[in-house]
């Protein structure tokens, strides 16, 4: 709370005001649309920012049977959830013994910055070759779409779970040493626990770019007959691309979910920030 007295840093305020209105101004314009029938889009804005006539869920149920939704919905679910717990067992494992190890073997050091230069490699070059290779081995399914998520979002997660590893006392470690655990029980039994913050905070990263990614099953799945969520609002818009109120009725029944996990996953996220950010 503000007290008596003190001054108004204006400018980071007007900021915060401006980035507000830059997220909720484009959300209201989703609800609003979502909720209104085709006859009450008019050509002006007023006739798009306005509230409803009537608030029906027809657009709703539309959209859910246009997208095939609870089969696309479960589709995506399997994907992300899949990905974020196989993600979070084998990049932290990676982190952590690139992170204990990189100060000290020039080996480790290496394999860190090659695994980390993947992020500069955009997915255009790779798309190609993955699409041809999937396919040869029979990967060309949701599970070679898993396989992949892993290996893209391996750079950026070692790269936090090496940073947070700061946080923890190396003498944690050599205590467990003392009284016989080895280095397997030692990571599974203490370091993997305290790394919770960022499990947290690697499992929303994940699981948004998962969730939302379009290209990725577009062109390993494509002729598979399975859709995600992503591809079937892809396919809708295709088919409907004039009605935007079914569209953007769509665009709120695959954002909820997610917005549930990340509000779920809020304070545990905010706390691997900050621990991170201290050291």
């Amino acid at each position: 709370m503000k007290k008596y007295g003190e001054k108004v840093n204006w400018p980071i305020t007007i900021l915060l005001i401006l980035g507000l209105i830059t997220v909720a101004f484009p959300l209201y314009m989703t609800i609003m649309i979502a909720f209104k029938q085709p006859s009450e889009m008019t050509n002006n804005i007023h006739g798009i920012l306005s509230f409803p006539k009537s608030w029906s869920l027809e657009n709703f149920k539309e959209a859910m049977r246009v997208t095939d939704f609870w089969n696309s919905l479960g589709n995506s679910i399997f994907i992300t959830l899949l990905t974020v717990v196989v993600s979070i067992l084998i990049h932290s494992l990676i982190g952590y013994s690139i992170g204990r190890n990189k100060d000290h073997s020039k080996f480790y050091k290496i394999s860190y910055l090659y695994i980390v230069s993947g992020m500069f490699v955009p997915f255009a070059i790779l798309m190609m070759p993955l699409v041809k290779q999937t396919a040869q081995i029979g990967l060309d399914n949701m599970a070679g779409v898993i396989i992949l998520y892993v290996v893209f979002y391996m750079p950026m997660n070692v790269l936090l779970y090496t940073g947070y590893l700061k946080n923890i006392p190396i003498a944690l470690e050599e205590a467990a040493k003392v009284d016989g655990a080895s280095t397997w029980r030692t990571y599974w039994s203490i370091i993997f626990p305290l790394m919770k913050p960022m499990h947290a905070t690697v499992a929303v990263l994940t699981a948004l770019g998962t969730w939302n990614d379009v290209m990725t099953p577009l062109v390993i799945m494509s002729g598979s007959g399975k859709n995600t969520l992503p591809l079937a609002q892809l396919n809708f818009q295709t088919q409907f691309g004039t009605n935007y109120n079914l569209a953007f009725a769509s665009y709120l029944l695959a954002m909820l979910p997610i917005l549930l996990f990340y509000i779920i996953c809020q304070k545990q996220i905010l706390s691997g920030v900050v621990n991170g950010a201290v050291k």
